[in-house]
């Protein structure tokens, strides 16, 4: 009977179990079933990340008719089920998506060199060590594997790095071994490496080969492929969207919709030191006259690394142009009317300091700087006279420490001296307080009289600044125009004003920055002209100055070939008279 009732009890606490759980079921789909709508979900409406779907006409909803073949009109309503919003929204993934997938290519691309490089690095050390072996008169065989026992050890203790970061490793310690970010202290001014400046078409040299072109059109084949991975590896990192975690680049990229292109390069500057690698600086046009996007690349004899990634306003960044002057009123005529076009109308962020030495023709360059001023409205100039014997240096380091505005960037020029406005550009952009100072060479002109012939024949001075090979040369062993900042000239000791007349001061300057820490921007400039003129070199002159001065009047005259010519002006004619005699005598043919 107990046993009955017992069983009847189970069945009943069971039953009532069972219809517990199904009651929480019950509960649970109502609770947990989306609302109806007529309108479909949002992933269904957005598409995949490569997706094809048939209904939303391929992966390119933007590309006309091939967004389900409605005649250009891109995805409409009607097809993809989603409301103008979604649309966008389909439009900026798949550009991401496409931007990512340009930007994984890329790294594959480096990864793949990467891994090249370090096989070549491999076989290196395989090959110095075989050459130690060889050296030591061969280890016998046991002792071969114990040092391949102990290689494999080594193996081991290095295991907790990777090749890549090895390789990286060893290609940055190229680059800090590299005059890249800072200059070293160097024995001479024969040292210094010179850079190279390049545009998309030219290529700018010092070392011209045995042709002596001063600029190089077209680029010979290996330079034009180098400088061309070069602009690509920039307009890349230039165009590729920012790293996460670079938040700097991103802010910056956020607010930049430029999208930059081989038109918006300027120009770019390059060195080789045979021992570490290849430095590469480009400037491209921002988005303002006043600003521009600077790229630091480095080639460690291996790929590309950015070093540097910046962004230069050169808005508020005056020069200050120190010209030492005495007598010369008809050249700094000419210069001022230079100086009018270039720095007042187009560029407009230049003050000019004129250092005049004795009193002769002193009314004559203050009416100049008065009419200018008057002309153009021109308030930025200083005029300073010093009642002494001329002295280059001496008149430059007087007008750059009369200056008490602040910091500023001096450009130390000559009155024979013509520049553009691109050029004050570069001033700007190659120098940097406490870490660059700029040495341009420029290109000296020969004089235009045995250039073109007669003085009948002699062009506009515009229109003779033309840089080939019978037209001038690259004033490579000359240091006065130079771009650098107060602070610096000031902490390096100025110039020797002992040095008087002509000559020596600028190269005295140029050693103390090659022997300091500063780095050293030598290149030349196509922006930069020295202008014809006939030189005279005193009698009181030291020897050592007197020298310098011959041989700067022998390379302003002509060419090689032209000086030659002239040499040998008689014999030439000698020989075309009796070509023109034999001619004459020789019987004609009837």
């Amino acid at each position: 009977m107990l046993r009955r009732g017992l069983l009847t009890w189970v069945s009943r606490v069971g039953g009532v179990l069972v219809l517990f759980c199904c009651s929480l079921s019950l509960l649970y789909v109502m609770t947990c079933s989306p609302p109806h709508s007529d309108d479909p979900p949002l992933s269904h409406a957005l598409p995949r990340a490569g997706s094809n779907h048939p209904s939303q006409g391929g992966t390119r909803p933007g590309m006309g008719a091939g967004a389900g073949g409605t005649g250009g009109a891109g995805v409409g309503p009607a097809q993809s089920g989603g409301s103008p919003g979604v649309q966008s929204y389909q439009v900026l993934l798949q550009e991401r998506e496409e931007q990512h997938r340009h930007h994984i290519s890329s790294l594959k691309k480096e990864i793949a060199q990467l891994k090249e490089a370090l096989q070549e690095r491999s076989q290196q050390l395989k090959g110095v060590q075989e050459s130690l072996k060889r050296g030591a008169g061969g280890p016998a065989e046991g002792q071969e594997a114990g040092l391949g026992s102990q290689g494999g050890g080594l193996g081991d203790i290095q295991g907790a790095k990777s090749p890549q970061a090895d390789l990286q490793e060893f290609l940055r310690s190229q680059m800090s071994k590299a005059e890249v970010t800072a200059g070293i202290r160097l024995p001479s001014e024969y040292a210094v490496v010179a850079f190279e400046s390049f545009t998309l078409q030219r290529v700018y040299q010092l070392e011209m080969g045995l042709t002596r072109h001063p600029e190089e059109k077209p680029v010979r084949r290996d330079k034009r492929e180098e400088l061309g991975e070069v602009l690509e590896t920039a307009m890349h990192s230039l165009n590729a969207p920012s790293s996460p975690k670079d938040s700097r680049g991103a802010a910056e990229k956020s607010q930049s919709s430029k999208v930059y292109a081989p038109s918006d390069f300027i120009e770019g500057i390059t060195r080789t030191e045979k021992d570490k690698g290849t430095l590469y600086e480009l400037t491209f046009r921002g988005e303002s006259s006043n600003e521009f996007r600077r790229l630091v690349l480095f080639r460690p004899f291996g790929p590309l690394m950015k070093v540097k990634n910046e962004r230069v306003d050169t808005s508020d960044v005056p020069i200050n142009i120190v010209v030492p002057l005495s007598r010369r009123t008809d050249k700094f005529k000419q210069f001022m009317q230079n100086f009018r076009e270039v720095c007042v109308r187009q560029d407009g962020r230049v003050h000019l300091t004129v250092v005049y030495f004795g009193r002769e023709q002193m009314s004559e360059v203050r009416s100049t700087l008065e009419n200018t001023s008057r002309e153009v409205n021109f308030k930025n100039y200083t005029l300073l006279q010093l009642d002494e014997e001329f002295s280059r240096g001496r008149g430059l380091d007087v007008g750059a420490r009369a200056w008490t505005g602040g910091n500023v960037l001096l450009f130390f020029c000559d009155v024979d001296i013509y520049f553009t406005a691109d050029f004050l550009n570069s001033c700007r952009l190659n120098t940097q307080p406490g870490k660059k100072v700029f040495y341009p060479v420029l290109f000296s002109q020969y004089n235009p009289t045995l250039i073109y012939g007669s003085l009948e024949h002699i062009p506009t001075v515009e229109q003779q600044l033309v840089i080939k090979k019978d037209t001038g040369f690259w004033r490579d062993f000359g240091f006065g125009m130079t771009c650098q900042y107060r602070s610096d000239f000031i902490n390096i000791g100025g110039f020797d004003i002992d040095i008087k007349g002509w000559g020596g001061e600028d190269v005295h300057l140029y050693r103390k920055y090659v022997h300091s820490n500063l780095l050293v921007v030598r290149a030349p400039s196509r922006g930069l002209f020295h202008l014809w003129h006939e030189k005279h070199c005193a009698d009181e002159l030291p020897p050592d100055q007197y020298r310098m001065c011959m041989q700067s009047k022998a390379m302003n005259e002509a060419s090689h070939g032209q000086l030659g010519m002239l040499f040998f002006r008689q014999e030439i004619e000698a020989h075309l008279r009796k070509q023109k005699q034999q001619h004459n005598s020789s019987p004609k043919k009837t």
